[in-house]
């Protein structure tokens, strides 16, 4: 598959959430139609007093309601470990249908075992509007989206194509911080390799890459790389290094690896489209923590 070119005038917004995630969130968007999706929004999640807030998911909501943008699709490339996705609320205020990859439900059956969230818990998917299938195109307007299922860092993991651009999520970062760990159930870092290497290095080296996440210690945060840099640059995937050299050097950095902050509440509700738990007899909502379950 090859990007796009010359269908519309694509313009995109990013929203870095530095600091406490370290997440970008896209808005992609064509000025001359209004159409718009979003692209991996975020729920704020304060571990001090456990309280969700929308301050993200505003901010995007502003900029939407200041372009006159109508949102046909909330996009998740992945189902997120460290943050909790904000797709169903955006759901619920903008009236836009979610989509996920399709393999989103190899994902709850394993997080339905370690939670055990019980019978009336579904894994196929239903809790989306549409599950998204590799080489599917995702219409919204005037836009047109590819999806390249991408695994390694979780089986369910996709890039979005569209012009000149990708969307990452997890799957490929700056060139200066690499790839996905791949130490999450069902991930792989031989999945990983061919998922970047065979797939994404293929699109012409000026194909922009927006990253899911950056995490600098000594410059500023950035999201957007190309292609050609990363085969270049990638410091844990240049275009040279072989899938065996790729493993060994993925499994031992991921063995040093502690788990994400969010790791359990994120889950937890990313399996279930973004739905909090609901509140108990109290009126007060719980997350399950499993213990050693890693």
């Amino acid at each position: 598959q090859q990007p796009l070119q010359g269908r519309v005038c694509m313009e995109i917004q990013a929203f870095a959430d530095e600091g406490r995630t370290w997440t970008v969130t896209y808005v992609v968007f064509d000025p001359d139609s209004k159409d718009a999706v979003v692209i991996d929004p975020i729920l704020d999640l304060d571990t001090t007093p456990w309280r969700t807030s929308t301050d993200s998911i505003n901010q995007v909501i502003e900029f939407i309601e200041k372009k006159g943008l109508k949102v046909h699709w909330v996009m998740d490339t992945h189902v997120h470990a460290d943050h909790i996705t904000g797709a169903g609320e955006l759901k619920r205020r903008l009236g836009a249908p979610m989509a996920i990859g399709a393999h989103i439900c190899r994902v709850q059956e394993i997080f339905k075992q370690a939670f055990n969230l019980g019978d009336g818990f579904p894994t196929d998917g239903r809790q989306f509007d549409r599950l998204l299938n590799d080489g599917d195109t995702l219409q919204a307007g005037s836009l047109a989206f590819n999806v390249l299922h991408t695994p390694g860092h979780t089986p369910a993991c996709c890039t979005f194509s569209i012009e000149d651009a990708l969307f990452t999520g997890d799957v490929l970062f700056m060139p200066d911080i690499g790839v996905a760990r791949c130490d999450f159930p069902d991930g792989s870092p031989k999945s990983l390799y061919n998922s970047v290497k065979n797939r994404l290095y293929e699109y012409p080296n000026s194909t922009r890459v927006f990253v899911g996440h950056d995490y600098p210690e000594q410059r500023e945060f950035q999201y957007q790389t190309t292609i050609g840099q990363s085969k270049a640059f990638n410091c844990d995937l240049p275009n040279g290094i072989s899938e065996e050299e790729f493993v060994a050097k993925i499994d031992k950095r991921d063995s040093t690896l502690p788990a994400p902050r969010l790791l359990f509440p994120s889950l937890q509700v990313n399996i279930n489209a973004g739905e909090l738990p609901k509140p108990e007899n109290n009126e007060v909502a719980y997350l399950k923590v499993p213990l050693n379950f890693l």
